[in-house]
């Protein structure tokens, strides 16, 4: 038994209290479901996340560095071959650009078959004097605000889990098919994107890749090898509904340690990572590796020990802190972050969550991102670092491969006025294809360095 392990167990999560759990109706049904999941095969396995983690721990170092991107909330309806194909594809392309240019390995992790469930401020909403459960995710309740669609329906968590599984199959067929090899750089370009400034730069790095690989075979290396030809993704999503997370934790046969075979990577939000809280209870005893979002307002004695509770052997690749700070923010209250944990030789990939503090509502009522704002985020996260001797490790965003139009700026200047054009989201703004590939140009230079 690990560290980690010590007197755990995959339920001593329900001895303390556990927030953010939708109010189920009917406790008995909940316990079908769950029984019925703890039967069913693992979405991931435990070999898998310890690639993940051996990965991770090399963007400790500054070799290697963390991608991870997709939706906020995952939409049940949106589970399509051609939404999960684009979404892949532009974070392959981001992925290339960043390879590519920024001369470094790319730890590729999805937001991405299971990010089903949300966090919300309040149980309740109110609508013209109208009050309903808070939409949770389509794990728990629809978006719509009718009573029927908010009441918490504990078969979600099963339809989640049969999402996840033929997310998984899809994105696995992608990966190792042919459809991630490098030889198919340029076949990525969306038609939206190719017609773009920055389709025309990614065209012409797309080219000199080819090139490369031609003159490869020209002089007798081969290319007919899993480096060209395949790729890998890892999948992550915010470790919320602790029923579900619980019902998919299983042993592995070869080193008897507990993995929470959901997803390879999850994370833990600003809400939910009380230290007596449930939550961290939970995922202190499963050996994936973790992320923990931390806001503006954080305490640093606190972060230290979320750190030794949840990685007691300061394992690299274990722990990824996920700075959601704010364009305001960022400059002062990251340094003295940095510095303490620096400090205390804590290893740590530092990843960098322009979004969520950077979010307000436009005049037109939708709640939006400003693109400048996200760009300008990340350069003061990758300033700081270098001021302190840190190592800026990653990059954590909402995007999409649809061509939404859900957060301002960019090549294509979206204004507030033009976001009811393409709008699809039913929680946070995700930056469009095009948009996405902007931030891996933009910031390439700076992961060289």
């Amino acid at each position: 038994m690990t560290a980690h392990q010590n007197n755990w167990t995959k339920t001593s999560w329900k001895n303390v209290t556990a927030h953010q759990q939708p109010n189920w109706p009917d406790a008995k049904a909940v316990d079908e479901v769950l029984g019925d999941l703890e039967k069913l095969p693992p979405l991931v396995f435990a070999g898998e996340i310890r690639s993940l983690k051996k990965l991770l721990a090399k963007a400790v170092t500054g070799d290697a560095f963390l991608l991870q991107g997709g939706d906020c909330s995952e939409d049940f309806s949106k589970v399509t071959a051609p939404t999960i194909r684009e979404t892949l594809k532009v974070l392959l392309q981001m992925a290339v650009v960043l390879t590519y240019a920024g001369r470094k390995p790319v730890v590729k992790v999805g937001r991405i078959a299971g990010q089903f469930a949300k966090p919300r401020s309040a149980d309740t909403e109110t609508r013209d004097g109208v009050e309903l459960p808070s939409y949770r995710g389509d794990m728990v309740n629809r978006p719509e605000f009718t009573e029927e669609a908010r009441i918490p329906d504990p078969q979600n968590m099963m339809r989640g889990y049969n999402m996840a599984a033929s997310t998984l199959n899809l994105l696995r067929a992608f990966t190792r098919g042919g459809f991630g090899s490098l030889q198919r750089v340029q076949a990525w370009n969306q038609e939206f994107v190719a017609q773009s400034p920055l389709g025309r730069s990614y065209a012409r790095m797309a080219k000199q890749i080819d090139q490369a690989i031609k003159f490869m075979e020209t002089i007798g290396i081969p290319t007919d090898n899993p480096q060209i030809n395949q790729t890998q993704l890892f999948t992550s999503h915010e470790a919320l509904l602790l029923g579900y997370e619980e019902a998919l934790t299983r042993v592995d046969s070869t080193t008897g340690d507990w993995y929470n075979c959901s997803a390879h990577m999850l994370w833990i939000g600003e809400r939910t990572r009380q230290l007596d809280g449930a939550h961290v209870e939970f995922l202190r005893g499963v050996l994936n590796p973790i992320g923990i979002k931390i806001g503006p307002t954080y305490d640093i004695d606190n972060i230290k020990q979320l750190v030794s509770t949840l990685n007691p052997e300061n394992e690299a690749g274990r722990i990824t802190l996920i700075t959601r700070l704010g364009l305001k923010n960022v400059e002062k209250v990251l340094p003295p972050l940095l510095r303490e944990m620096k400090r205390e030789g804590l290893n740590i990939v530092w990843s960098c969550d322009p979004m969520h503090a950077n979010t307000y509502t436009a005049e037109t009522g939708h709640k939006t991102r400003s693109f400048n704002d996200i760009l300008s985020e990340i350069t003061c996260f990758f300033e700081a670092h270098w001021s302190e001797g840190t190592i800026p490790g990653g990059l954590h965003i909402e995007m999409t491969g649809e061509n939404v139009t859900e957060c301002t700026g960019g090549a294509r200047n979206i204004i507030d006025e033009e976001l009811a054009n393409n709008y699809l989201t039913t929680c946070d703004p995700r930056l469009n294809a095009e948009q996405s590939l902007e931030v891996a140009f933009q910031i390439a230079d700076m992961i060289r360095s």
